[in-house]
């Protein structure tokens, strides 16, 4: 599988594989740049799926890092206090969830002002490169064969979303192991899987 190495310093391993595209790179090397962050805390953010809790522990097996995770879920009071430990003990905290604020309703408003202080990093939806390769690795996890002529017709042809990739990888596991295109085409249709302009396309 073509992929960047993940410039954290980490020794290659299935449980900590996160794969670096052009929507998550300047997120990566943000993290990678902890030490210049204005302040001891940094909001990580991004769609469901796109690997920000694996790249969260990644950065806290590496620096040490706190991490607050589905900060959305966690009581504002708590991640106030952990953010002012963190400055006064200059020890890294990440903070990750859904969105930044205002999309992330904070009430607390000295808890806004730290946020808005944080460096935001943000994970996109996958990008033409990275699309293939999320397909291919889940495809390996679902113990799935396809050629990369399959892999590239279904890359132009969903969602793009890391959610969307992983509901076609399970929607296919029904199938076998080995894939063919029409075999792709009638099981994604009819899980609803394909984009309209997709679906319509005979190649």
């Amino acid at each position: 599988m073509n992929q960047l190495r993940l410039p954290l310093g980490l020794p290659e391993a299935s449980e900590t594989e996160f794969l670096v595209g052009e929507s998550n790179l300047r997120a990566v090397q943000q993290l990678e740049r902890w030490a210049t962050w204005p302040v001891m805390a940094a909001l990580l953010v991004g769609p469901r799926k796109s690997g920000r809790s694996l790249l969260a522990r990644i950065f806290a097996a590496k620096t040490g890092a706190t991490i607050i995770d589905d900060a959305e879920r966690v009581k504002e009071a708590d991640i106030f206090h952990a953010w002012n430990r963190a400055q006064s003990e200059r020890h890294p905290l990440l903070i990750v969830a859904d969105a930044a604020p205002p999309a992330w309703d904070v009430k607390l408003p000295d808890l806004r002002s730290r946020l808005a202080a944080s460096p935001l990093l943000e994970i996109g939806p996958p990008d033409d490169v990275l699309i293939p390769q999320l397909l291919e690795r889940a495809f390996e996890r679902h113990l799935l064969h396809a050629k990369p002529d399959v892999i590239a017709w279904i890359a132009k042809r969903v969602e793009r979303s890391h959610v969307a990739i992983l509901r076609v990888a399970d929607a296919l596991e029904v199938e076998g192991q080995r894939l063919s295109i029409p075999v792709v085409r009638a099981t994604l249709e009819a899980a609803s899987l394909l984009t309209q302009s997709g679906a319509s396309e005979n190649e």
